[in-house]
């Protein structure tokens, strides 16, 4: 039996927020995809007018390299270190700011590099 869209909608519309995330975590488990921002989206009006659950915890970010400041030799040396590119890359990375350094990596390590980059002089930021 295969239900339309407006059948699965009206199901949907009478979840509670709990059945809702026991549901998007099984589609994303069965079909390999991640709902994150639709589950929020999808949430808001499901729960009849109450607030959204808040957003899932990010776990992987990624350090932008704003600008270089002052001491950019001592910026590329911390690039160098972090990324494994050779000097000509680092530097390239370097001058082409705003650019990402490292991404998907976990927050610690994230605020590491950070503060490393904002010790040699640069502006940073975490996304």
């Amino acid at each position: 039996m295969a239900l339309n869209k407006e059948e699965i909608l009206d199901a949907i519309a009478g979840m509670s927020v709990l059945e809702l995330s026991e549901l998007i975590k099984l589609m994303e488990d069965k079909f390999g995809v991640s709902a994150a921002a639709a589950a929020v989206a999808v949430a808001a009006p499901a729960a009849g007018g109450a607030a959204a659950p808040a957003a899932e915890e990010q776990t992987e970010f990624t350090v932008i390299l704003g600008a270089a400041g002052e001491k950019k030799v001592e910026v590329i040396k911390v690039v160098r270190a972090a990324t494994g590119l050779g000097l000509k890359e680092a530097k390239d990375l370097v001058d082409g700011a705003p650019k990402p350094v490292k991404e998907g990596i976990s927050k610690a390590d994230a605020e590491a590099l950070k503060k490393q980059l904002e010790d040699a002089g640069a502006k940073v930021e975490l996304k």
